[in-house]
């Protein structure tokens, strides 16, 4: 007779297995879709939630990633994952991994201890002490940052790359999530609306400080930006149809469940948080559905939660300089794909977002070259 505890942790492996191959799968039908020669994907919440005790399958993923017969041709990668969830005052469970095509010559990561370029060779993952990296910098948000200074895994990693003579930063993000629904509700703009719009500030004056040369930057991540839950129930809810939950042992109501289908177009007049950085933050136009909450019901791949109003959680960002090079030249089709990943699938509760786009280096000369590249949060 087997033991209990067996059986749970063999299905919570099963369906972890799972997930990561739809996951992979999905990931590689993008990459080979539009067969771009820089690839750059952040994760957050690497391990999962339960990152004690998947934690150790995160190196297999990876290695499966970049065997997989769609990265076969990028020839150089570099990984870094910040794995070591024992020091809390430092974990932040992200993960960045860049995937470099066999066919771009020019291209370099920043050394940001020799404040210089160095040219890529290679395949290499970096999940050790990562704060003396000197190819990164990682910092975890400051400790009264957080909800009650409670610490969570919360924090940044930026990276430095030169294509050509252009040159930008990338940025994997993670921001705080609402904690409480009723408190959410409570006034508008909530509370941990107020949270991330200090922590993401946070960021945004690391990244343009005096310490390095100034340039363009792309800030992809989880930023968990909610819909104002407030102005969402006042305006939609007295549209949409209505489910009561009642207790089964005291008849008592539990709570109120709210329904409007087709709605996609509606809630984003309330995804409002990115306002308050409009004049440091750009992002191309949102036409895909909410990233977040999914079913993680392997079966309802187009399913939502009904624990969290939907709402565009994943996002990626750039500065005013880094969306001038990727403008849609007048005379080219599809040369900017902003949308998500595997729509009908689960993917877990987040979809994964992707930015496809060409960059421009060489602007202005006269055989300026155009380089595509993919961008996936």
């Amino acid at each position: 007779m087997s033991d209990p505890g067996d059986e749970t942790d063999l299905s919570f492996l099963f369906q972890l297995e799972n997930l990561q191959k739809t996951w992979l799968r999905e990931f590689c039908q993008t990459v080979q879709t539009h067969r771009p020669l820089f690839v750059a994907l952040h994760c957050q919440e690497v391990g999962g939630k339960n990152y004690e005790a998947s934690m150790t399958h995160v190196d297999s993923f990876i290695k499966e990633l970049l065997s997989s017969d769609a990265m076969k041709d990028f020839s150089r990668a570099r990984v870094y994952l910040d794995k070591n969830y024992k020091s809390q005052e430092q974990f932040t469970a992200l993960g960045c991994c860049y995937f470099i095509h066999e066919s771009l010559k020019n291209i370099q990561q920043f050394d940001f201890k020799a404040k210089k370029f160095r040219k890529v060779f290679g395949k290499e993952v970096c999940s050790d002490a990562l704060l003396s990296a000197a190819t990164l910098e990682k910092e975890k948000f400051p400790q009264d940052y957080f909800p009650e200074s409670k610490w969570s895994r919360k924090g940044f990693i930026r990276t430095r790359w030169a294509l050509a003579d252009c040159a930008f930063d990338l940025v994997n993000i993670h921001l705080f999530h609402d904690a409480s629904n009723l408190v959410a509700w409570e006034k508008s703009p909530s509370v941990y609306s107020g949270t991330r719009q200090k922590a993401l500030g946070f960021v945004l004056d690391r990244i343009t400080d005096q310490r390095f040369e100034r340039l363009p930057y792309f800030i992809f991540g989880d930023f968990n930006f909610r819909l104002d839950s407030k102005q969402v129930i006042e305006s939609l809810c007295s549209m949409a149809s209505v489910q009561t939950v009642r207790s089964a042992d005291t008849n008592e109501v539990d709570k109120l469940i709210f329904r409007e289908s087709d709605n996609d177009r509606k809630l984003l007049e309330f995804d409002r948080e990115l306002s308050v950085f409009k004049e440091r933050l750009h992002e191309m136009d949102i036409s895909f559905p909410p990233s977040y909450p999914y079913s993680e019901d392997s079966s309802q791949g187009k399913q939502y939660m009904n624990t969290r109003c939907p709402a565009w959680c994943d996002r990626i960002l750039m500065s005013a300089s880094a969306k001038d090079l990727l403008v849609k030249p007048e005379n080219e089709e599809k040369s900017i794909t902003y949308d998500n990943i595997g729509p009908n699938v689960c993917m877990g509760d987040h979809k994964p977002v992707y930015l496809y786009f060409r960059l421009s280096t060489g602007a202005g000369k006269p055989h300026a070259n155009k380089h595509k590249c993919c961008v996936v949060q």
